[in-house]
């Protein structure tokens, strides 16, 4: 699993000017992007941070808030560890768990050479030919359905440590690194850095998208990790899609990070700050034609690095950010009208569902070479339970490494999963989620669910 490494953000203005030079990119077969509008629910991870610590710490007086207002949320999974062995395994089993669930996960790319130009989240790639190699084998883990890529926060905005010839090595790699992951996945919507309203005016942000390839990209992001309103970055979104079209670059949109922009903006270091409340939930469902999502790129309550190390979850931020803030909107299911012609018969399904106080568990594997991950959705029967196990057998050889929404009994042959504090009760006909990650060859779909 990638380390998650949060970022310092800067609300000043004043970065030093991008060298004008447009990037030269490597000939790949991908040409201008489509940015055709994004639509979807977004993909819960359900080995986040925020869920790992309301899933052990069920008596804590914090944990109901978080749990309701943040761990319930689609969150980005950051990708941000140098590892090119590993990184397409990675990839694959995040973005397969989300296409089994059918929605659409959030890739927060990090691993650009000298990122952050060497503050609190430094690292990256050792080098940009090794940024290649390690991109090239993240595309190949995306597999062919709507995926939304965040592509090197602060690489555009933040230039300050860089001399131009090294601007422009950086625009260029951001170029080919974006042409790169379309042709993984011709459905991978990518978007490129815009820092944020307070920062660069939009006309240069406007040249500085230009300059690494945002013609190859669905447009760009702004806001993340910092506080801004939303109002502010679709007004800025606006002024640099403008300034886009002026160029001849047009039909980019943008995505604003909402993580924890609902309380008071300033300061970029959140850590001490308790005036900061989480902002709009996440969604695709904007309402505004130049906006393709508002997300939660910088998980909230995971540190900036000033107090707290960077990138570690801290409940009492987390808290801080959730205390007060409304409580996630429901969504009514879609409303249709009746079909025109009459429908199809179609034979009654051969597994019955659950009855009474009983539940029923659907399996769905991701495989890859040497290991897989199994996404289980626990379905309640005509009553409410208030607690479940799910018995899966695993072939000959294959063992489970981890365990996310769930505790395992034993890794090999026939493992017993129970539910954790959180997600025991589940209501009557309604269903809850859990996975796990493990070696060898994934089980077969059939698993057997027992409430209690």
């Amino acid at each position: 699993m990638a380390i998650l490494s949060s970022l310092r953000r800067r609300s000043a203005a004043g970065v030093a000017a991008v060298a004008g030079a447009t990037a030269v990119g490597v000939c790949l077969a991908v040409g201008s992007a489509s940015a055709g509008a994004l639509s979807g629910s977004l993909y819960r991870d359900p080995s986040s941070a925020v869920i790992r610590w309301v899933a052990a710490n069920p008596g804590d007086s914090r944990t109901a808030v978080i749990r309701d207002k943040i761990a319930s949320q689609p969150q980005a999974r950051w990708f941000a560890n140098f590892n090119p062995s590993t990184v397409q395994s990675e990839v694959s089993g995040f973005v397969g768990a989300a296409n089994a669930a059918q929605q659409i996960p959030v890739l927060a790319v990090y691993e650009i050479t000298n990122r952050d130009c060497g503050g609190a989240s430094a690292g990256g790639a050792p080098d940009l030919n090794q940024y290649q190699t390690w991109v090239s084998n993240f595309a190949r883990g995306l597999g062919n359905q709507t995926v939304i890529i965040i592509l090197e926060t602060d690489s555009l905005a933040l230039l300050t440590c860089l001399n131009s010839g090294e601007i422009n090595a950086r625009n260029q790699a951001i170029s080919t690194a974006t042409r790169t992951i379309k042709s993984g996945n011709p459905n991978a919507k990518v978007y490129l850095d815009g820092g944020h309203s307070t920062w660069n005016s939009a006309g240069e942000t406007a040249n500085r998208l230009r300059a690494a390839g945002v013609q190859y990209a669905d447009g760009f992001f702004t806001n993340v990790s910092n506080y801004n309103s939303t109002s502010s970055e679709a007004n800025f979104g606006r002024a640099v899609i403008s300034a886009l079209n002026g160029m001849g670059i047009s039909g980019k949109r943008q995505v604003i990070d909402t993580s924890r922009n609902g309380g008071a903006s300033g300061d970029w270091c959140g850590d001490d700050n308790t005036d900061r409340r989480i902002g709009q939930y996440p969604t695709t469902n904007t309402g505004d034609s130049n906006i393709d999502a508002y997300l939660w790129v910088k998980p909230p309550g995971e540190a900036d690095g000033c107090r707290f190390t960077a990138g570690s979850f801290q409940p009492d931020l987390a808290f801080s950010l959730a205390n007060g803030a409304p409580n996630p909107p429901t969504t009514a299911p879609p409303t249709t009208a009746p079909p025109t012609t009459a429908p199809p018969t179609t034979a009654p399904p051969t597994t019955p569902p659950p009855t009474g106080n009983g539940c029923l568990a659907s399996v769905a594997i991701n495989q890859w070479t040497g290991g897989f991950t199994a996404s289980v959705t626990v379905t309640a029967g005509s009553a409410d339970i208030n607690g479940w196990t799910v018995t899966i057998t695993l072939p000959g050889g294959a063992s489970v490494t981890g365990t996310w929404s769930a505790q395992a009994s034993g890794t090999s042959g026939t493992v017993r999963f129970s539910n954790v504090g959180y997600n025991g009760h589940v209501g009557a006909g309604q269903s809850t989620s859990f996975g796990f990650q493990g070696a060898g060859t994934g089980p077969s779909t059939t698993a057997t669910c027992a409430a209690s």
